[in-house]
């Protein structure tokens, strides 16, 4: 016994030692602290990613159905817009198009497996299964843009895809697109990529790398990459860089302390209506820097050049509308027993609220992530409830006229639902007559 003891405290005494000299050069900073620090991140992530998302029910791509009911629950065919709509959910890499009784017109289908090759920096992507197509984009003809992202995964952006009406690819950009894009009239897409820097940033220390920093790119309607912007170093350079010393605490966990999700291009029309953007310019959402900051960059100077903070938190889908407002999606920023969400009109010159539209006791109303909303030509507007598997339009006094919510269950007894995702309605006067004319006529 004495012998295995002899043998025993001297590991231990040395184990104990490097624990302390380890943790002694982290606090201090002193090297080589940045890759004993990157080495715990990189085993924590490792770790999580082996014992967290082992079943797609365990991802967030699922969430715990809160409704027994199915497709289209309301369709008050007087007040609601007609049209199809477009959305995509967690449990498949499919997009759908559905008229507004609930029947799907036409869908597309890509798995990531089918388009991923080892030039793309995912070098051991998840498995179908655990990769979600985030956001899609319909083209007057039937094409399809679409977001890949992957559960469990930094980056989890996977890259960005076109294929044509029969889901043939027409190209692939293996970058690591995640979250939205955006199309300009001259059909240049705008997209947001993240990749991991090391730099150090000397004014912000606290932002440490490791860091997952996103990126706006600029691609030609065939794919190839225009322009790539640093969102971070347009940050630095602008008179908003102090913003990060207020970045939220968990973001040291992942190094993402500016969360880019959402990017709208300042075309013409939008810049004439709104104040603090111009033509060429794109407005992006930074859920993470201040709390949620909603900011303009302008590609050219490489800079931002106005930002505002406001009373949401977490939030998604900045739209210019045509009177010169934001419409957005405020995942946390609502307080309340029905829910922590609303959709938000506000003036960015005054920050006043002008409209909104918040959960009730007979319809709650709360997805702490993704989600979003469209101003509708009627004046209504569709809302995605991206956590409740949840699509439904609102009018301008906040009476639901259609809903829908997905068919989809998983679990024994139906207990999960997939999440739903990016939900645009489609004028189907917007579309080629060849395309229109292949779809189901019971629109």
């Amino acid at each position: 016994m004495s012998k295995l003891f002899d043998r025993v405290m001297p590991v231990l005494a040395i184990a104990f030692l490097a624990f302390i000299a380890g943790s002694f050069l982290m606090f201090t900073e002193t090297f080589p602290a940045t890759y004993l620090a990157n080495a715990y991140r990189g085993g924590k992530a490792m770790l999580n990613q082996q014992t967290g998302y082992q079943h797609p029910y365990m991802s967030r791509f699922y969430q715990a159905s809160r409704d027994p009911a199915r497709g289209v629950t309301l369709h008050d065919e007087a007040r609601a817009q007609p049209g199809f709509t477009l959305y995509s959910s967690g449990e498949v890499q499919t997009a759908y198009l559905m008229a507004m009784n609930g029947e799907v017109l036409h869908q597309w289908h890509i798995p990531f497996s089918q388009i991923w090759n080892n030039t793309s920096p995912v070098k051991a992507p998840r498995g179908d299964d655990q990769v979600f197509l985030r956001h899609t984009h319909l083209l007057p003809n039937g094409d399809l843009l679409g977001i890949f992202e992957g559960i469990g995964d930094t980056p989890y952006g996977y890259g960005m895809v076109k294929i044509d009406k029969d889901s043939k690819v027409l190209w692939a950009s293996l970058d690591s697109f995640h979250h939205d894009l955006d199309v300009g009239p001259d059909g240049k897409i705008y997209g947001l990529t993240h990749t991991i820097r090391t730099n150090v940033i000397e004014q912000f220390k606290h932002a440490a790398p490791p860091r997952l920093d996103d990126f706006v790119v600029v691609l030609g309607p065939d794919g190839k990459e225009l322009k790539k912007v640093s969102i971070m170093d347009a940050v630095l350079k602008s008179p908003y860089a102090r913003m990060l010393a207020r970045a939220v605490w968990y973001a040291k966990d992942d190094g993402d302390y500016l969360h880019t999700n959402a990017i709208e291009l300042i075309d013409d029309r939008k810049a004439a209506v709104f104040a603090f953007g111009k033509a060429g310019q794109v407005l992006i959402s930074m859920r993470e820097l201040g709390n949620g900051t909603l900011a303009v960059l302008d590609l050219d100077t490489e800079t931002i050049t106005w930002a505002q903070q406001g009373s949401w938190l977490g939030q998604h889908d900045p739209d210019i509308l045509p009177n010169g407002d934001i419409l957005l999606f405020d995942n946390a920023g609502h307080f309340s027993p029905f829910g922590s969400s609303r959709v938000m009109e506000f003036d960015p010159r005054t920050e006043a609220v002008r409209w909104s539209y918040v959960g009730s006791k007979e319809h709650p109303f709360e997805s702490i992530l993704r989600s979003g909303q469209e101003r509708l030509a009627n004046g209504n507007t569709l809302i995605t409830e991206s956590d409740g598997g949840r699509l439904f339009e609102v009018t301008e006094a906040g009476e639901i006229v259609w809903e829908f919510r997905n068919p989809v269950r998983g679990g024994d007894q139906g207990e999960y639902t997939p999440i739903l995702s990016n939900a645009t309605r489609i004028d189907p006067q917007s579309l080629d007559p060849e395309f229109l004319q292949s779809l189901s006529k019971s629109s």
